[in-house]
């Protein structure tokens, strides 16, 4: 069964990902949180705020994150800063979890990575869990319904918590798996149910990415001044370090709490 609004022609059976038992394409808000309470993913909290628990993994696993090591990035990726993964590691697992996935159900999400149209990525995120896209769904950009149809996606996201990466066979570290392949244009996350791993790694895409086209990526906030976005203020420092709150300023514009682009023509 396939359900929503998508483009025929990139669908997932095109993309190689078969024998599920539905797919969701861009369910909204409120068709997520309800089949993520149908599905007991968590509870409706006070506010109407959607309350889960991750498991064992409650932040993000940054020594189970791999790059693939392929020849289109060999000499551009530091390699000791990032842990590499066979090509044919990263088969066996993208195979692997496409096989685990029979008759299970995926939701999807097509957005846009980045604000600016000149530099912006089209990402597929593919989740098991009904929150994940709609935690996705606020960290991204969301395209107009009607450019949904047309939609075609740059990079794919699949992220499948039930599944359990052998190190053995996969090439990883552990269970918890995520792996990026540039030259694939895929990023599968297996064994943790922490979201942020998929706004991480459309972040680490698009961080790989827009040097080469003259942006600065950045982690950090930003905001500017009422009436002139030029007179702009930027603040860097690691997770949980004041970012959000000095740039949450009433006299002042939020541009963003989290990660930024630098161009010719602003942040």
């Amino acid at each position: 069964m396939q359900r929503g609004v998508f483009n025929p022609e990139r669908s997932l059976e095109a993309q190689g990902i078969t024998g599920l038992k539905a797919a969701h394409y861009n369910l909204e808000d409120a068709g997520l949180m309800q089949e993520a309470v149908a599905r007991g993913e968590g509870e409706i909290g006070r506010g109407g705020a959607f309350l889960v628990s991750t498991g064992k993994h409650t932040g993000r696993s940054p020594q189970d994150k791999f790059v693939v090591r392929e020849p289109s990035v060999e000499s551009t990726i530091w390699w000791e800063n990032n842990k590499p993964m066979d090509a044919d590691a990263f088969e066996r697992l993208r195979v692997d979890m496409v096989a685990h996935l029979a008759g299970r159900e995926l939701f999807v999400e097509d957005l846009f990575g980045g604000a600016d149209p000149a530099y912006r990525l089209n990402v597929r995120v593919c989740t098991e869990l009904a929150w994940h896209g709609l935690f996705i769904r606020h960290l991204l950009r969301r395209p107009e319904r009607a450019e949904l149809a047309t939609f075609d996606p740059e990079f794919t996201v699949l992220n499948v918590p039930s599944f359990k990466a052998d190190p053995a066979r996969h090439g990883c570290r552990s269970e918890t798996v995520i792996a990026i392949s540039f030259e694939r244009k895929m990023v599968l996350i297996g064994g943790t149910s922490y979201a942020g791993e998929n706004k991480k790694s459309v972040f680490s895409i698009l961080n790989y990415l827009l040097p080469g086209q003259g942006v600065m990526p950045m982690h950090c906030s930003a905001n500017h001044a009422i009436g002139d976005p030029s007179d702009a203020a930027v603040f860097f420092g690691l997770s949980g370090t004041g970012k959000t709150t000095l740039s949450a300023d009433p006299s002042r514009i939020l541009i963003g709490d989290d990660e930024h682009g630098w161009t010719d023509h602003g942040i």
